[in-house]
């Protein structure tokens, strides 16, 4: 097989639906996080993401939430404000038989706002257009979403300056081609 994506396809990389390619509802700049990303990751995540409770915020393609599914996360809960881009997670978890998984359609402010978190690990791959990072930093800084040992995943375009202040810090951080990627904690918790 072709290691080049298929348009409007992602493929899952590893786990219990390794290599099943999915197909996504295409937008003006929905992209699925790419494979030598998600790798990255989830190798930086594979010693607490088994049982781990996710939130995968912008959800988009489901590509973060589903990859933690299928690597042995405990529950993910997919937020975006795109209805048929979650009606497509929903056929994905259906077809999948993933078991605690759930999608809200909405404002990631709002959903952050009324959670019942704390998660263990939260996605957030917002519109690189956007200025989001900042605001959401801050937001769950206060809101206690992430769970006080938890790790928040970021994903931004490389020429995006990327600035993280306290409480947060940079566990690790990389990036590939257009895109830049960190996974932060809260600083109370640096290792």
């Amino acid at each position: 097989m072709s290691k080049h994506r298929t348009r409007g396809q992602f493929r899952i990389i590893g786990g219990r639906w390794r290599a099943r390619r999915l197909a996504f509802v295409e937008r003006p700049g929905l992209r699925p996080t790419p494979d030598r990303v998600r790798e990255t990751l989830f190798n930086w995540l594979a010693p607490t993401l088994p049982g781990a409770r996710c939130l995968d915020l912008f959800a988009g393609s489901g590509a973060l939430g589903l990859e933690a599914l299928s690597r042995g996360a405990a529950s993910v809960t997919f937020v975006d404000r795109d209805r048929a881009a979650l009606r497509r997670i929903d056929e994905h978890l259906g077809t999948l038989g993933a078991q605690h998984a759930q999608t809200w359609c909405g404002d990631w402010q709002a959903f952050v706002g009324q959670s019942d978190g704390p998660f263990d690990v939260i996605f957030a791959d917002p519109p690189f257009a956007s200025d989001y990072l900042s605001q959401l930093c801050t937001l769950l800084a206060a809101s206690g979403t992430l769970a006080t040992d938890g790790r928040l995943y970021l994903e931004f375009s490389r020429s995006q300056e990327l600035e993280i202040t306290a409480p947060w810090a940079i566990h690790r951080r990389g990036h590939a081609g257009q895109v830049g990627y960190a996974l932060l904690k809260l600083s109370a918790t640096s290792e």
